[in-house]
């Protein structure tokens, strides 16, 4: 290997480091063969400094555990083969190299040997092997001789899928996504354990998106303490997607566009997968068995007033209940709710084991109290289920002078905010969740319809939720 001075080192690192030259134009300038000399100069300066540059390349000796630890250093780390050299004042990063080959091959006992002269146990392993093919002076044919390498090649690919898949589990387990990032680190880590070539070739992994990667292992996240509060919005509010997490961060004083919010939603594995497969809807319509109102309301649902216009419907759950023998039941519950239309605000409900009069009529008697402030006739609309039909029901609202409203047969969207709010419900405690018991699923149905008034955004209010929405338009009107 040629030698250079150190002024001539030192002269073409610093070129380097200044950004204005490449390697391969520095070499030629100033006569230097090998690029890689370069490489290894600049990694020296960084690490030492000028002291780096005057290190002599002669022959020095490192101790097994000396060794062992610059190995495992590099195994465990995403540090490249220069800085863990320059970690241990190891004068030739090559040798990092050698070591860890031989490490992948023999284990620690290949750290141990001195080069040239091979260790007692790896002469008596040629000599057994030597004395094997005396023993059996058969000589394998080369078909033979195919057909065990291709089977060591897939024992390789095997265990190299094997591996990946292990660690694959455990980016699961810690909730993080698969992305380009998150395998690079995998492959790294099976650095140890692998070749880089092999690894790529069985996962079908670009080399070239692996060094992109490799490269910002090291580099600060500028979105760190966006991503926290991201993280905490969505562990709050677990079925909010990136729109409406922009005002909930505009609240904390993040100004984000909302692609970007979706694309770190994305980084982090935060999208909404909400089970939406539906049951057969509960339906209550038998016939004409009282009297039928006409549609006031002609799906007329906004309003300035509050407490103008009230609307309610039925919907039917199923949980599973064992009985004293064990055997499990599938079992209804109904909830029937009152929904302001000023400000989508659940009002008043009740959940029941049947569909009967009793839990509406206590349901109507809140909501009749809560609505007693209007300065205006109130209208309640509902659809044309026997219990709005009946006589208790239809002079209950006629002796607190209310309108009496109903959708028309068969049609769904004369009364869709309550139809939009029974499909949230379902959607985001519901679907994809079995209830072993009335009071938990009663329990979950309180705690949602309580979130849903206090906190869950709506974007038809501006982003918030039904109670500030009243209480921010009582001060703007105060």
């Amino acid at each position: 290997m040629a030698k250079y001075s150190f002024e001539l080192k030192l002269k073409a690192v610093k070129e380097y480091l200044s950004g204005e030259r490449s390697y391969r134009c520095i070499s030629e300038e100033n006569g230097i063969k090998n690029v890689s000399s370069i490489k290894n100069w600049v990694n020296a300066y960084k690490g030492f400094g000028e002291e780096g540059l005057k290190r002599s390349r002669k022959s020095k000796s490192y101790t097994v555990q000396i060794k062992q630890d610059a190995v495992e250093l590099y195994i465990s780390t995403e540090m490249s083969i220069y800085e863990v050299a320059n970690r241990y004042g190891i004068n030739n990063p090559s040798l990092v190299q050698r070591w860890l080959t031989n490490y992948r091959k023999q284990g620690v006992e290949g750290l141990s040997g001195v080069r040239g002269c091979p260790t007692m146990k790896e002469t008596e392993k040629k000599l057994l092997k030597a004395e094997q093919l005396i023993e059996d002076s058969i000589e394998l044919p080369p078909s033979v001789i195919a057909h065990i390498k291709e089977i060591e090649r897939q024992n390789r690919e095997l265990q190299i899928e094997n591996a990946y898949l292990k660690e694959l589990r455990r980016l699961r387990n810690a909730q993080k996504p698969k992305s380009n990032e998150n395998i690079s680190r995998i492959i790294h880590s099976l650095r140890g354990l692998f070749q880089l070539n092999e690894i790529l070739k069985v996962l079908g992994f670009p080399k070239s998106t692996y060094m992109y990667w490799q490269k910002r292992f090291d580099r600060v996240n500028p979105d760190e303490e966006l991503e926290t509060a991201i993280i905490e919005i969505c562990s709050k509010h677990k079925h909010y997607g990136y729109r409406r997490v922009k005002p909930e961060l505009k609240k904390r004083g993040y100004l984000v566009n909302k692609k970007k919010i979706q694309r770190l939603m994305k980084k982090l594995g935060l999208s909404v997968k909400s089970f939406t497969h539906k049951s057969r809807r509960y339906n209550s319509y038998k016939g004409t068995v009282g009297k039928v109102c006409n549609n006031m309301l002609n799906r007329r649902f906004k309003t300035s007033v509050e407490h103008q216009k009230v609307t309610t419907d039925t919907t039917e759950f199923k949980y599973y209940e064992a009985d004293e023998q064990g055997i499990i039941h599938q079992k209804k519950a109904y909830l029937n709710p009152f929904m302001d239309l000023y400000n989508l605000e659940i009002l008043s409900y009740r959940v029941s084991r049947k569909p009967t009069y009793e839990p509406i009529k206590e349901a109507l008697k809140e909501a009749i109290e809560k609505t007693n402030d209007c300065r205006y006739r109130r209208t309640f609309h509902s659809d044309q289920g026997w219990l709005y039909q009946m006589k208790q029901y239809v002079k209950m609202l006629k002796d607190n002078k209310i309108f009496q409203s109903m959708s028309r047969k068969s049609n769904c969207l004369d009364n869709s905010p309550m139809e939009n709010f029974f499909g949230l419900l379902k959607q985001e405690i519901y679907h994809g969740r079995v209830y072993r018991s009335f009071e938990e699923l009663e329990a979950e149905i309180t705690w949602y319809i309580n979130y849903y008034n206090n906190e869950r955004a709506k974007e038809r209010l501006g982003y918030m939720s039904p109670v500030e929405y009243r209480q921010y338009n009582k001060k703007a009107c105060a």
